[in-house]
């Protein structure tokens, strides 16, 4: 994946898909799920995964809401497969069974995430270990595909230490453990506390196992200081909602809005040029990993309307 990226700078790194925007669960923090619909289709998010496939995508990651929700969960990640691209799955981890772990491991999952936001529920989140604890166990158990699981810090949690019983659990368990900063409704900054702040640098120093050294972006995250980077959404991150629309990321719904049929390469240069005005205080951390690729290479220029493409001397 890194080589590819580092040789071309063509194609989407990663894209998320979003087959089921309901949720078993209503954490008070999160935007990104409602109540009422319905599953996407297979054959439909089927033929988006071939879409991304044509752009050169190396990874689709499915997202939702709770893709465990959607009834052809396998038929997605074996779509994504056969593709020869990597297959992610974000999920809250309720909905796992041993069964649904060794379905996950005949149809190829190469990478499982959940994030765990406390030791015991609460009135912002029930993604808690106390419930979680057996499932995590039972992927140590069955699971053939990565697993990490990520603890969080920030405003909305009531007791920062518990992100740090979260990690070291995560790793008693042999998984990776990353730790990630909670942000506002759009997707912007909020600084930790001195206690959280603590908290962040001891999950960040538990060892070799964590993903923190793809991280760096967030000791600013940390600290309330914005961040000097080049985002690279809607080019080599793309976010690709229920509705088949190519946003900049789950934050950003609406930009650019494009039907995924109809996105071209000349849509990838414009906004791999394109500057977003809401990089600096930006905490999504997926879109910052796969900028790491590219932040040294070429400037970014103003944003121009939907449709035209960026022209410049910088070859992409």
């Amino acid at each position: 994946m890194i080589a590819k990226g580092l040789l071309s700078t063509r194609h989407p790194v990663l894209a998320h898909i979003i087959p089921m925007r309901r949720c078993n669960l209503s954490c008070s923090y999160c935007n990104e799920f409602d109540n009422t619909s319905r599953p996407v289709p297979l054959a439909v998010i089927q033929r988006r995964i071939d879409l991304l496939s044509r752009l050169g995508t190396t990874i689709i990651t499915t997202s939702g809401g709770e893709p465990l929700l959607h009834p052809d969960l396998d038929g997605i990640v074996r779509r994504v497969r056969s593709h020869g691209m990597l297959a992610g799955l974000i999920t809250n981890g309720y909905l796992l069974t041993v069964d649904r772990i060794r379905e996950l491991n005949r149809a190829g999952l190469d990478h499982l995430q959940i994030s765990i936001d406390n030791v015991n529920p609460d009135e912002t989140s029930k993604k808690s270990l106390r419930v979680l604890d057996k499932k995590l166990q039972l992927l140590a158990d069955h699971a053939e595909f990565h697993v990490n699981i990520n603890s969080v810090v920030g405003s909305a949690v009531r007791n920062p230490e518990d992100a740090l019983i979260v990690a070291r659990r995560a790793l008693e368990l042999g998984f990776t453990s990353t730790v990630g900063i909670l942000h506002d409704h759009g997707g912007q900054l909020r600084g930790l506390s001195v206690e959280q702040q603590a908290v962040y640098e001891e999950i960040k120093s538990l060892g070799k196992r964590s993903y923190s050294r793809f991280n760096d972006f967030q000791e600013n995250i940390a600290r309330a200081r914005p961040n000097d980077w080049r985002c690279r959404a809607g080019a080599r991150y793309l976010y690709v909602c229920e509705d088949g629309l190519v946003h900049y990321c789950s934050q950003q719904r609406g930009y650019p809005g494009t039907p995924l049929e109809r996105y071209t390469k000349d849509d990838l240069r414009r906004e791999y040029l394109t500057t977003k005005a809401c990089a600096p205080l930006c905490t999504v951390s997926c879109v910052q990993q796969v900028a790491l690729l590219d932040n040294w290479r070429v400037p970014q220029l103003a944003p121009l309307p939907i449709g035209e493409v960026q022209s410049s001397k910088f070859q992409v």
